[in-house]
């Protein structure tokens, strides 16, 4: 057995927490390009943005200066429910890997929601809440960030409006019903409900959905609907200043024990979980302090890191939400209903896109019966049952462990867990009895959705 002077789980006392988001942006030296408004071309401001989120997350969103966010107290208070999460070395999956390399993972799952959504759900709900308003609306792809908004709205007395794609709302009930349990209500999307919904259904009729449907079906009803915002879970730079707790965390954990990881890992679908974990890292890399190594992991069904191009994009299918500068796959792309994960969305993170395109993020993309494969092998070795999401970078550390094994270097690897599996076994039956299948896009279906992307020669940028 390996050695264990590391205990098996770090925490962090309370007084340890961290008590300020912190805000990469400050530290980049080539700045995320700014939100457009699609009808101007023109950048956004935060008075622009508040007619879709709320005031103090449209500010937080175009601040690329401000270091750190004190995090207010209410905040904090609702943390300590479920934060400090444990930092885990991996000592059994280590054993059954035979190498050198020494694994860890941050497990974000300890919590009702299953996931680090929660992180960012309860800071959007809590301004929304500190603004007077009524309730929020919002889009969810496997159930994770739709689940922990409903929690954080019931926490809080809000109303909470989730449109689901559709796909993951008929494979996913018990998600889907958590949400309810917590007093969200559920749709469907696309539905028929909103006019971009119906678009979209006479476009794509018969589609299972994608998230930027749904984001596009939230936002109509948020802009329509008195006393409402539009909240979202990933993307936005407003979420990858609150998902920096997981970081910060883990690298307070770290220094407690003089770990430094060499390699650091995350799944990547908008980017929320990966930008919250690599934060204070790649803050060190970017001033000069340390150097890591940072990879992407992305589906193989939706690959806008590996495969898609860098450029302006509307956010949504309905093409109704600003123009974001993005590795995209174009809005109308919308992923094979086979694809068993919440990594759904066409485009990546601003700030994470930037990062790529600098040359400062790896990025690899692969087939999900390779990611429930290694999913089954580390539920077999630690104990714990990962999400489909979480299981991509699961693949991915355990490929780095066995080239260490092969080479010999005694590597340390960090990845992010980012929740548990239990809502998803309708994908592990599928995979059990061999009825999942991979689905990988021709370069054809990716040139035919870059078609759809904005023409910005009419705008002045």
């Amino acid at each position: 057995m390996a050695n264990k002077e590391i205990p098996y789980k770090i925490y962090l006392e309370e007084s340890e927490m961290p008590k300020a988001w912190y805000n990469l942006r400050a530290d980049m030296k080539n700045k995320p390009a700014p939100l457009l408004d699609p009808a101007t071309g023109k950048p956004m401001t935060a008075e622009d943005l508040s007619s879709v989120f709320c005031e103090e997350l449209a500010r937080q969103e175009v601040d690329e200066d401000t270091a750190y966010f004190p995090i207010p107290d209410e905040i904090l208070s609702f943390y300590k429910m479920y934060r400090p999460a444990p930092l885990v070395r991996a000592y059994c999956l280590e054993e059954k890997l035979k190498t050198p390399a020494k694994i860890y993972y941050k497990f974000e799952g300890n919590n009702t929601s299953g996931s680090h959504k929660l992180n960012s759900a309860i800071a959007q709900a809590y301004y929304a809440k500190k603004q007077g308003l009524v309730g929020v609306t919002t889009e969810t792809g496997a159930g994770q960030w739709g689940t922990a908004l409903s929690m954080a709205c019931a926490y809080l007395g809000l109303d909470c409006k989730v449109y689901m794609v559709k796909v993951s709302y008929e494979q996913k009930p018990f998600r889907r019903e958590v949400m309810r349990t917590y007093g969200a209500s559920v749709t469907a999307s696309p539905s028929m409900n909103t006019q971009v919904g119906r678009q979209i259904l006479e476009k794509h009729p018969g589609t299972g959905g994608s998230l930027g449907c749904a984001i596009s079906e939230a936002v109509e009803v948020a802009t329509n609907t008195p006393g409402y915002r539009y909240v979202l879970g990933s993307v936005l730079n407003q979420v990858m200043l609150h998902q920096s707790i997981i970081g910060l965390e883990a690298k307070a954990a770290m220094d407690k024990y003089d770990i430094k990881p060499d390699i650091i890992i995350g799944c990547a679908g908008g980017g929320s979980n990966l930008g919250g974990l690599i934060a204070p890292f790649m803050g060190e890399k970017l001033r000069g302090e340390a150097d890591y190594r940072f990879i992407a992991v992305e589906p193989a069904s939706c690959p806008s890191l590996t495969r898609g191009t860098f450029a302006y994009d509307y956010c949504d299918t309905g093409m109704v939400c600003p123009l974001a500068k993005m590795y995209t796959l174009g809005s109308n792309y919308i992923p094979a209903p086979n694809h068993a994960g919440g990594l759904r969305y066409h485009g990546m993170s601003p700030i994470l896109s930037q990062l790529r395109a600098d040359g400062l993020l790896e990025a690899i993309s692969v087939p999900q019966t390779e990611v429930f494969a290694a999913a089954e092998f580390f539920a077999r070795a630690e104990g714990t049952l990962p999400a489909p999401e979480s299981s991509h970078a699961i693949k991915a550390a355990i490929d780095e462990a066995i080239r260490c094994r092969e080479t010999g270097e005694e590597k340390t690897i960090l990845f992010g867990l980012t929740g548990t599996g239990y809502f998803d076994m309708y994908a592990y039956e599928k995979f059990h009895d061999g009825k999942m299948t991979d689905y990988v896009p021709t370069d054809e279906e990716i040139k035919t959705a870059f078609t759809y992307l904005p023409d910005m020669t009419k705008y002045d940028v």
